[in-house]
């Protein structure tokens, strides 16, 4: 569905991204992984829009979208969430995914007028499905940050993504809020058919739910593999996981 090819992307003389690879499968659960600086966000900042590479393609379903504007990429299929929960904190949770729902649908230059009842039912069936929709009435800035994480993601669905993309998803959360939001997530990609490509500090997060690991380290790719096979990369363990 997705594939990175040798991609750059300097800052004046800082090379924040530098021959990127990486291949997303239909249905898989994707992480990127490497140590602070390594150049994940930028990875997906360059993914979604927000930056344009210096050199190198993104492809999406064999099409070129390196150089489209976010708002294409996002129509083509590809949503995101960001490391800092990022949502309309004085509208309710329902209204929160209705925006996205009606955007995606073209029509949120018409929210508080009668398009105010459009979507209903689309908007329930996404909060139903990430277990919010006890809270739809709730403002969403009144929300715990687990549950804040958990509205991003569902305003992402709202846009009807082939490829969610999630920067660090469990940032933050305690324990018992990154077991839940990791079992959404699995259970998002299974039943509805999700791709999901996530970037996570967490090793036992990752190493517990990614079907296939790509590791950066000063914005190039060491390598990309099945869990094992990253466990046991020698070039990993000195540059990421240490010698256990």
């Amino acid at each position: 569905m997705l594939r990175v090819e040798d991609l750059h992307k300097s800052f004046d003389d800082f090379k924040a991204v530098n021959g990127a690879h990486l291949t997303v499968e239909s249905g898989q659960l994707v992480a990127v992984i490497g140590p602070n600086g390594a150049g994940k966000t930028t990875l997906f900042n360059l993914i979604t829009g927000q930056l344009q590479p210096g050199r190198g393609r993104i492809l999406l379903n064999d099409e070129d979208i390196s150089k489209l504007p976010p708002h294409v990429i996002c129509r083509k299929g590809i949503a995101r969430s960001f490391q800092i929960a990022n949502v309309f904190p004085r509208l309710s949770v329902f209204r929160n995914v209705q925006v996205s729902v009606l955007s995606q649908q073209k029509l949120s230059n018409k929210l508080f007028r009668p398009a105010s009842q459009i979507a209903v039912e689309e908007t329930g069936r996404i909060l139903e499905s990430v277990g919010l929709v006890d809270k739809k009435m709730d403002l969403a800035g009144s929300l715990s940050h687990g549950d804040k994480r958990i509205l991003e993601i569902a305003i992402a669905l709202g846009n009807e993504p082939e490829l969610l993309i999630l920067d660090e998803p469990t940032a933050g959360m305690s324990p018992d809020e990154t077991a839940t939001t990791m079992a959404l997530i699995q259970r998002l990609a299974a039943d509805q058919g999700l791709t999901i490509l996530f970037c996570e500090h967490d090793m036992e997060v990752v190493f517990g739910t990614a079907q296939s690991i790509m590791v950066m380290q000063q914005g190039g790719t060491i390598v990309q593999g099945d869990p094992q096979t990253v466990r046991h990369n020698t070039e990993v363990q000195e540059a990421y996981l240490g010698d256990e």
